[in-house]
């Protein structure tokens, strides 16, 4: 079983106050029941989850996202499980309980073919806010007496993170740790990157021939750190087949199977000059799959497959630039791909 790329995302520690600044970095930390994932545009998205060993209802996720700048309103998103075991549709009303008390109805779609997700309302986000920066009972309920339970622990540690990060600490406007300083100080939010994808080059009839070249097989060998490793590029009965594919005038891109899990695979990409010495740099060996100057990868937590993380690289004519990485939320069984997409990287891809 392979997890690195998954379990490396979500044990992440805070980014450092020089990097949170500038914006270029994202962040991701969890704690308990909750996560959360900030991208380098500085939006915010904290995610909670009905507690793993809770056996008092249904499975349910809220989310609750944030953009920089000052004066953002937080907003947030139900979603309850689509993977019950009897297939369960709330009897509508379902309505918000907190501490047992009614804070109103929230819609959910009443149809088994609808995504079972909603928006929450301002008033109802305030109550949600103030609970979890305390020990409440947070519940959704249907008409039914059917329960989809919510879990506060972790939040107030998320929360707080999100602070920190979007430079709210000791505002009015932070959920957690408020205070009166100067809001207009909060930190601004930064533009997405613009990334161009250039079109890939027109294949040659000798590319075929630099895979079978034993130095630039040496090459790709030679890009990796101590850390890294591809079993592909072995010697021996390991080695795999090398794919070229013609990205420039003077470059391609290489790539073999890297790594195979219970569920998982990962093929390593590579750019490599076309000729001696084949100087070689390294994208990623966790991919998946090419296709016309995009580079995918995407990792299930579990072989569920109700959490994955997932990435993707971009050509511009000179290398592979990352625009996306994200998970899709936590393993908890809410849906099939996961419930939310997660990221902390984006950018604007312009054809």
């Amino acid at each position: 079983m392979r997890l690195r790329p998954i379990a490396a995302v979500l044990s992440l520690a805070a980014t450092s106050a020089v990097a949170a600044e500038r914006g270029t970095e994202g962040l991701s930390f969890s704690h308990h029941s909750w996560e959360l994932a900030c991208d380098n545009t500085r939006t915010c998205r904290a995610a909670g989850y009905t507690a793993e060993d809770d056996g008092t209802g249904y499975g349910a996720s809220v989310l609750l996202t944030r953009k920089a700048g000052p004066g953002q309103p937080l907003a947030g998103e139900l979603r309850l499980s689509d993977w019950n075991e009897d297939d369960v549709v709330p009897k509508l009303p379902l309505r918000l309980y907190i501490d047992r008390r009614d804070h109103g109805p929230v819609p959910v779609p009443a149809t088994a073919d609808a995504e079972p997700r909603a928006g929450l309302s301002s008033a109802q986000m305030q109550a949600l806010q103030a609970a979890l920066r305390r020990d409440s009972e947070i519940v959704f309920m249907d008409a039914g007496q059917r329960r989809w339970p919510l879990s506060g622990d972790g939040a107030s540690a998320v929360l707080l993170k999100m602070d920190e990060f979007q430079g709210r600490l000791g505002t009015p406007g932070a959920l957690v740790r408020k205070g009166d300083g100067d809001e207009s100080k909060v930190l601004p939010a930064l533009p997405a990157p613009r990334v161009r994808l250039v079109a890939v080059a027109a294949a040659r009839d000798d590319d075929a021939r630099l895979a079978t070249v034993p130095a630039l097989r040496q090459a790709l060998r030679a890009s990796l750190g101590a850390d890294q490793d591809c079993s592909g590029l072995n010697p021996g009965e390991d080695e795999a087949p090398l794919r070229i594919e013609r990205l420039s005038a003077h470059r391609v891109l290489a790539s073999t199977p890297c790594w195979m899990g219970a569920y998982n695979i990962g093929t390593g990409y590579w750019v490599v000059e076309d000729r001696a010495p084949y100087r070689a740099e390294a994208v990623t060996l966790d991919a998946v799959d090419y296709a016309d100057g995009r580079i995918f990868a995407a990792q299930k937590g579990r072989g569920l497959g109700d959490c994955f993380w997932s990435a993707e690289w971009v050509w511009d004519g000179q290398r592979f630039v990352q625009t996306l990485e994200q998970t899709s939320g936590m393993c908890r069984g809410i849906a099939g791909g996961g419930p939310w997409s997660l990221p902390t990287r984006v950018a604007e891809v312009v054809e």
